[in-house]
């Protein structure tokens, strides 16, 4: 089971993109429960994730409408919301390096 920090933070994203809700919220359930040791495993499952640097973990929403950027730390079971948007958005942000933003 991964702790996912914060879920407020995935809340505000739900209320921002309506149409993205119940995709995020189906996304949070099966990563709370999720047992992955490393991100091949995780790729089985999400094949369309990406890795990028420092443990960020780029997930396609929706059939790649959206994107959320995660920080995973597997040996911690941890995960880290760093931002959710719009593939347009996505387009014009550095998602290895994005800071935490809302």
């Amino acid at each position: 089971m991964f702790n996912i920090i914060t879920r407020r933070t995935l809340l505000d994203y739900a209320q921002r993109y309506p149409l993205a809700k119940t995709a995020l919220f189906e996304w949070y359930h099966e990563l709370i429960l999720a047992d992955f040791k490393n991100f091949n495993e995780l790729k089985k499952v999400y094949g369309n994730a990406s890795l990028v640097s420092d443990d960020r973990v780029v997930f396609n929403i929706m059939g790649n409408k959206y994107r959320l950027v995660v920080r995973m730390v597997f040996e911690f079971k941890a995960i880290q919301i760093k931002w959710f948007g719009t593939h347009a958005e996505y387009d014009r942000i550095a998602a290895a390096s994005i800071p935490f933003k809302k």
